[in-house]
């Protein structure tokens, strides 16, 4: 097994082909194939245990593929054989991942938790990465909140200060786990927000949700997974608005009409 560059798509951040993935005797993707065009939006919906969030973490390798090809960003590799630790470093260094749960790093402040990546795994000047940490987090609406701990946050303060961790690392695709499903209701928006304007600036996105309205307003595609695979792709107007699979269209009357 060897690792190769990307394929010569330059209008890709994301190729999957053929990726499998099993917990024991428990195949929860498989074969699964889909592309991520740069600088696009793609949502994953479906049903609890359909294989959304671990499809997401094999595109971090927070779950090793049992099989399968991922190119994402400039490395592609094969799971197919052995794989090694430098081939894992830097396939995780191409994408940023927020957690559905924000994992900071309570003993930190605000600026420290955003500027630790960068300066311990990276290597890069502390001077440099507090300068960018701090226009990070006024995008994100936190920059009076740089010296304050994740404890005196909101939830989704804290959500937002772990968007913009995974940015600091200057990801190549920002790939997020339901980031709303830990918040109070009342919270959702203004992490929504940060994510709309995220896909709005450019930003390759990849995003687990079950937020459908909100899918369908700030995806360029969207993935509807069940038992494994992708039953249906495309457009946000196309799978929600007139999916062809009857799945699909049971998923989404219990979702968007629950009474």
């Amino acid at each position: 097994m060897t690792e190769q560059p990307t394929p010569d798509h330059p209008e890709n951040r994301i190729v999957a082909d053929g990726v499998r993935k099993s917990f024991g005797p428990l195949e929860v993707l498989k074969g699964v194939s889909f592309t991520v065009p740069r600088g696009s939006a793609t949502t994953i919906i479906g049903p609890s245990g359909s294989g959304k969030t671990t499809l997401l973490r094999a595109l971090n390798a927070l779950d090793t593929p049992d099989a399968g090809v991922i190119a994402v960003g400039d490395v592609e590799i094969d799971f197919s054989g052995p794989v090694t630790k430098d081939q894992l470093r830097r396939y995780r260094a191409q994408s940023g991942f927020v957690f559905q749960s924000h994992n900071l790093f309570p003993h930190k402040t605000v600026l420290q938790n955003v500027t630790e990546g960068p300066v311990i795994a990276q290597k890069r000047p502390r001077e440099e990465a507090e300068a960018e940490a701090a226009q990070l987090l006024e995008q994100v609406g936190l920059a009076d909140k740089r010296d304050q701990y994740p404890f005196q946050l909101s939830g989704g303060q804290q959500q937002r200060v772990g968007i913009a961790r995974a940015l600091a690392m200057r990801p190549k695709v920002v790939l997020f786990d339901e980031p709303t499903s830990a918040l109070d209701p009342e919270l959702v928006g203004e992490v929504l927000a940060v994510i709309r304007d995220l896909a709005v600036e450019g930003w390759t996105l990849v995003i687990v949700t079950h937020e459908i309205q909100f899918a369908r307003g700030v995806s360029d595609q969207v993935l509807f997974t069940d038992q494994g695979v992708i039953l249906e792709q495309g457009p946000p107007a196309a799978v929600i608005g007139d999916p062809q699979h009857e799945r699909t269209r049971q998923f989404l009357q219990r979702i968007l009409n629950p009474l």
